[in-house]
């Protein structure tokens, strides 16, 4: 199965394109689960596990960030590793690790997240050139998801502002993706933040075959109904992702697990006119 049909029946399935982050910072995990784990490795390992079996149902697909693995030292691989096989084969597994080095390094990093971890899809900064992406595009049954238009106020520093006759340099890294796709077996998809709407029409003109990795929406203040118009007609499939809004919904409650899968539920309902499009 290649990942595009793999993707359209994990959202056939749970009848979601939501993506569900998985951002697990010590501070925010619930007291309910430090007062029963003190280590705090164990406390992660539980949160992951609890918010994966809280949300499963809502979503098409979840996102562990690896920034948040990594600050746990030298275990933090394997806990990563641990959390990744809690997750249905069902699902879409996004790494989003934002890597991009050229040649050998991106090898490395290709056989770390496809190989090693079996990710169906990684997160990829082209920033360096588009070669750095040449390792990662000889598999059929992967993804990358190039960054495009962030969803952070930065973007306004380099990607909103005019490149080589376009509008914006996000548009010039679209088209750029939609000709490396023409020699590519591996699916080339952009991240595309729902903070830039207006924006992100032009973006999604240049390529508008690409699957989307669409974050934003929630604490970051992107709006599902933004998007229902924008991706009116988009062959691409989207994934759209919500990280803290969801998983810390329950703050210390002692029924955090509940309102975790509440604020999952209400996020799929809200994407609902955007999930008929692709089932």
């Amino acid at each position: 199965m290649d990942y595009l049909e793999k993707l359209s029946s994990a959202i056939g399935k749970s009848e979601s394109v939501l993506c569900v982050g998985l951002d697990p910072n010590p501070d925010l995990i619930p007291a309910a689960i430090k007062n029963e784990f003190p280590d705090p490795e164990d406390q992660v390992v539980q949160f992951c596990l609890d918010v994966i079996d809280a949300t499963h149902e809502h979503c098409c697909a979840f996102k562990p960030n690896l920034a948040f693995f990594e600050a746990l030292g030298s275990n933090g691989l394997s806990i990563f590793e641990k959390i990744i096989s809690f997750i249905p084969d069902n699902k879409i597994l996004i790494a989003d690790a934002k890597r991009g080095d050229i040649g050998s390094t991106a090898e490395q990093y290709k056989k770390t997240y496809f190989d090693t971890f079996r990710a169906d899809a990684l997160t990829l900064n082209p920033m360096m050139g588009f070669d750095t992406l040449d390792p990662f595009i000889d598999d059929p049954t992967k993804a990358i998801y190039a960054l495009v238009l962030t969803s952070n106020p930065g973007a306004n520093d380099l990607l909103l502002r005019r490149f080589e006759g376009r509008l914006s340099l996000a548009e010039y890294i679209a088209d750029q993706l939609r000709r490396k796709m023409e020699n590519s077996k591996t699916h080339i998809g952009m991240v595309v933040g729902a903070t830039y709407p207006s924006e992100l029409k032009l973006v999604l003109q240049a390529y508008p075959d690409a699957s989307l990795l669409i974050p934003g929406i929630g604490l970051q203040g992107g709006k599902a109904d933004d998007l229902v118009e924008l991706l009116d007609g988009h062959k691409g499939i989207p994934v759209i992702s919500s990280s803290r809004s969801i998983i810390y919904a329950g703050n210390d409650s002692m029924k955090w697990k509940d309102e975790v899968a509440k604020s999952a539920k209400k996020v799929k309902k809200e994407l609902k006119k955007i999930t008929k499009q692709y089932v």
